[in-house]
């Protein structure tokens, strides 16, 4: 039992859900006054959330380097382009 609880897997499990907690925080008007960047700030908790999902829940962490760069690439990509169009977006 002591095994599981020292395991990265449920390391980053418990990290996931501390995320999660935050980012719901963040959404009821705990911390950041200004919605827009508490909404940028929640868009970027759940990327690392995707990243660690991706690296580890779906092993890319130990797979060829060409595959990592590609799920990398694609995280860093698409989150940037989600924070710049919910900031740019009209309120």
């Amino acid at each position: 039992m002591t095994e599981l609880l020292r395991s990265r897997t449920t390391l980053i499990w418990f990290l996931l859900v501390a995320a999660t907690i935050f980012s719901w925080e963040m959404g009821h008007g705990v911390g950041l006054h200004d919605a827009r960047y508490a909404g940028a700030a929640i868009i970027v908790v759940a990327f690392v959330k995707v990243r660690f999902v991706i690296l580890d829940f779906m092993e890319i962490r130990h797979a060829p380097l060409p595959m990592r760069i590609v799920g990398e690439a694609w995280v860093l990509i698409v989150c940037t382009i989600l924070i710049a169009l919910f900031l740019k977006s009209p309120q």
